[in-house]
């Protein structure tokens, strides 16, 4: 797996229950909690300083998932946070400045820059969230951009079974990591 320093050289912190696929990409100042999932050709970097020369971490919290080929990143001097039992799905690109709340999905190759979601927010296949703050239980449905207060003001609320879902996503991914740290 590529567990990199940065050239600040802070190195990821990986919990002994959290999973990180080898052929992975973790660089810098990342934290992956327990039970968490980064799967396969994933790319986490905490890499990039701001002017004052910090660069802020990237927090993947408990029983998260990243899914293959996703990519979480951040302008300099900020970072990103995503909260426990979040599924970042495939191909999804999260760049900071993000803050993700807890439970929450985001959908394949959808965007999320310089953006909060409340808990439980979804955001399926392929839509962007740029610039805005979606309130918690909120749905961005596919193909959507949301990019001011109107946009979001336009969402509805998630529903029941998109509920169900997001916690079978979820429950799957901590699976998949404690069937694979058995296995190793």
């Amino acid at each position: 797996m590529g567990l990199e320093a940065n050239a600040a050289g802070h190195h990821p912190e990986i919990a002994p229950t959290a999973y990180v696929h080898p052929s992975a990409t973790v660089i810098g100042r990342v934290r992956v909690g327990d039970r968490a999932f980064v799967g396969p050709h994933a790319v986490i970097r905490a890499d990039e300083a701001g002017p004052d020369g910090t660069i802020e971490p990237i927090i993947i919290g408990e029983c998260a998932n990243v899914q293959d080929c996703a990519v979480i990143h951040a302008l300099g001097g900020t970072g990103v946070s995503i909260g426990p039992r979040t599924s970042i799905a495939h191909a999804a690109v999260i760049h900071g400045p993000c803050k993700i709340g807890v439970g929450c999905f985001v959908g394949f190759n959808s965007v999320v820059f310089r953006a909060a979601l409340g808990d439980g927010v979804v955001v399926m296949h392929q839509a962007l969230v740029e610039w805005a703050v979606v309130p918690e239980g909120l749905l961005v449905p596919s193909m959507t951009a949301v990019r001011c207060e109107e946009d979001v003001r336009r969402l509805m609320r998630v529903t029941a079974d998109v509920v169900t879902f997001v916690q079978r996503v979820s429950n799957a991914n901590v699976f998949l990591a404690q069937a694979a740290l058995k296995r190793a």
